[in-house]
């Protein structure tokens, strides 16, 4: 049985080594978690002879591919958030809160991360320094209020308030895309079923027609062309098809092209004015969390303007941080862009002008979701019977146009 270097992170956060004996690097992960140590290295030696090299005179790093392929979800994060909040507000220092939670976390990739933090924090760092190192899980967003939190003294409210945030977020992004996989799913069946019938359908009628050599109303001429042009240039189209999304791909990400899309996308009917109100919904809440935790204006302004997702709401909110930073109201610079609603820019002015802006903000945040929540359950409403029509338009279209030469031809007959 081959022996074992390692050096790992130990349950009270601090760094430990030794020697272990294993029958492989995964029987030595599985021992060292038994006794509550994280492996992060190893280094093979058997009889003596080094097996496996660490390179540069270090141990061997023991890669774990599913904690390199895992994904750390939202929704893990805020629970993370949520019970930090919870045990620093029952007194219980950072460090062994964070070991608390290493400890019960079931997510690998968050596991390692949050073993890491909690070794920064121990050797001295700020929590917002030692997630700051981990960007793809915890954003400048989240780093910014932990950072206020730590110099205010409040760190627990602010990762409570954190939490209510994140969860919020995640509601409303869940909210939408439920409403929206219903039209896709009806598309994609609707694409489908037509396929067949050009595809399978139209053509052995198209035979029948050509040996009565008959004479065709103009919609069964059009759906027998549509079926021709599928079949026979099936390749055309799926070529086309991929170089006008390529096309649209690389038009829509350039600076122009992107600030022009985004400007469509909210003028669209119907929809432009939700995405409208569910970007304002998100800019609001995220400028009233950051607000009440301490973030200074011109920062809150910085990490909000990201949320948006939209460029050209993203630009008013740039312009309206430079006009801030020289002594210029909030809500006048939004209210001049014409990008946000007047109800959200005198509400803003409101709390401006009584000092309690991140109040005011948050009403207008919670305001706009139950909006959002309303005209989406309207929207669904509307969309279910909408999307069925137009398939039985479509359907009803192909029927007709076969029923009616065949009808002829048993008139002709008779």
């Amino acid at each position: 049985m081959p022996m074992y270097a390692y050096k790992g992170i130990g349950p009270g956060g601090k760094a430990v080594s030794g020697v272990r004996d294993a029958d492989s690097p995964k029987a030595l992960r599985q021992l060292m978690r038994k006794d509550g140590v994280v492996l992060t290295e190893f280094d093979i030696s058997k009889g003596g002879k080094k097996v496996q090299a660490a390179g540069k005179g270090a141990l061997g790093r023991d890669v774990n591919f599913g904690e390199l392929m895992g994904r750390v979800r939202r929704n893990e994060v805020a629970a993370f958030t949520r019970q930090l909040a919870t045990l620093l507000r029952a007194g219980i220092p950072l460090a062994e809160s964070l070991s608390a939670l290493f400890e019960q976390i079931e997510n690998p990739k968050l596991q390692a991360i949050v073993g890491e933090v909690r070794t920064a924090v121990n050797e001295g760092s700020s929590l917002a320094d030692s997630l700051a190192k981990h960007p793809a899980v915890f954003n400048d967003l989240f780093v910014s209020m932990v950072r206020a939190g730590e110099v205010a003294g409040n760190l627990d409210e602010v990762l409570g308030r954190l939490a209510e945030f994140m969860e919020s977020s995640a509601r409303l992004r869940s909210k939408v895309q439920g409403a929206m996989i219903y039209p896709f799913l009806m598309i994609g069946v609707g694409v489908v079923i037509m396929g067949i019938l050009m595809v399978a359908v139209i053509p052995k009628i198209t035979v029948i027609f050509e040996q009565q050599d008959m004479a065709l109303p103009w919609n069964t001429e059009l759906l027998i062309f549509i079926s021709d042009i599928i079949l026979g240039y099936w390749w055309l189209l799926g070529v086309l098809t991929v170089v006008g999304f390529i096309a649209f791909g690389r038009w829509s990400r350039s600076p122009t092209g992107k600030t022009r899309w985004h400007g469509m996308i909210l003028k669209m009917p119907l929809f432009g004015s939700l995405l409208r109100q569910v970007a304002v919904a998100r800019f609001t809440r995220t400028m009233s969390t950051m607000l009440s935790a301490g973030v200074p204006m011109l920062r809150a302004l910085e990490t909000s303007k990201d949320i948006l997702g939209n460029v050209v709401l993203m630009d008013v909110i740039e312009r309206a941080r430079t006009a801030v930073s020289e002594g210029e109201s909030l809500a006048v610079t939004l209210r001049r862009s014409g990008q946000f609603p007047p109800a959200v820019t005198h509400m803003i002015a409101v709390g401006e002008r009584a000092g309690e802006l991140e109040t005011m903000l948050l009403r207008v945040s919670d305001a706009f979701d139950a909006e959002v929540d309303m005209k989406l359950g309207r929207m669904t409403a509307l969309l279910e019977p909408l999307m069925l029509i137009v398939m039985a338009v479509g359907v009803g279209f192909v029927i007709f146009s076969i029923m009616m030469p065949i009808m002829d031809m048993g008139s002709s007959f008779r």
